[in-house]
């Protein structure tokens, strides 16, 4: 297999940066969001292939952004204005990042879209996940982490960006901690072999940096899972709002970089469990 060191940018394409204000997520060009760095040939791959990618290592920027964006997010019927919080870190320590007066949010560099090139005609675009990859936002995708995309078309035609410096499993609120970084990969073929949709491998345990303190939980019960995870944000924006003195927006931007997302319970249908995770850690 062949290694790459590959260079992306943040999710705004670089209309955000460290000195921006909440009023540049108003004006911010949706036709310049989310770029990626490809598409790179692979030779050799083949419809009906796997393209194994290993995530070698990140090297951070060690800034970024999380923003509320009007229409966008779990909750945007609730939260209508546009808010930014700026983001400093230690690039080479990734010690946790400071969040307001007293939290502190562990690191974890992964990237947000990473996949190879449908086979329909026409042009796509990268926001949307698809069996392929794309924009999957999976939190595990760090260092070590091995992924496994279905092939479609010759080269397979790869493609990667959206990194992000932390994130909750959900990204409730519609961003993480958008940060532009460097990525080293390794690619490997396995020929002809049947694929539906990506898979990934981890390293090791994946919420090592979140586990220390515990969590507090809220959840969302109902025939609706989107409605339950409404609610379970909900009550965990609430209960961070009263707790620790912030806004509601401040505590829906910070459930999106820290906050999982989870099934609990999917069997008794039509009353299914919705649960949110907020480590305790972040104002420990």
């Amino acid at each position: 297999g062949d290694s790459m060191e590959i260079d992306t940018v943040d999710s705004s394409g670089g209309q955000l940066t460290v000195n921006s204000r909440v009023g540049d997520v108003s004006v911010l060009d949706f036709e310049k969001v989310n770029p990626v760095t490809g598409p790179i040939r692979v030779d050799g791959a083949d419809p009906g292939d796997i393209l194994k990618v290993t995530i070698d290592h990140f090297v951070p920027s060690g800034w970024g952004w999380t923003a509320v964006i009007p229409g966008f997010g779990l909750l945007a019927d609730q939260f209508t204005e546009p808010a930014l919080h700026t983001w400093s870190y230690d690039p080479n320590a990734l010690s946790p990042a400071a969040y307001g007066p007293g939290g502190r949010v562990p690191l974890k560099p992964f990237c947000g879209t990473i996949g190879v090139a449908p086979a329909a005609d026409g042009l796509h675009s990268v926001v949307p996940p698809r069996r392929v990859g794309g924009n999957m936002d999976i939190r595990d995708l760090c260092a070590g982490s091995v992924l496994y995309l279905p092939v479609e078309v010759a080269g397979a035609l790869f493609s990667i960006g959206d990194t992000h410096a932390a994130q909750g499993d959900g990204e409730v609120c519609g961003t993480a901690i958008e940060s532009p970084m460097s990525v080293g990969l390794s690619f490997e073929l396995i020929k002809q072999t049947p694929l539906a949709f990506p898979r990934y491998e981890t390293t090791g345990p994946v919420t090592s940096h979140f586990d220390l303190k515990g969590y507090q939980v809220t959840t969302g019960i109902g025939d609706d899972l989107m409605q339950g995870a409404r609610d379970a944000v909900s009550g965990m924006i609430d209960l961070l709002s009263t707790q620790q003195g912030i806004s509601a927006v401040e505590a829906y931007m910070l459930c999106s970089v820290c906050a999982d997302l989870r099934i609990s319970e999917i069997v008794d249908q039509p009353n299914w469990v919705v649960s949110l995770y907020f480590p305790k850690i972040v104002f420990d």
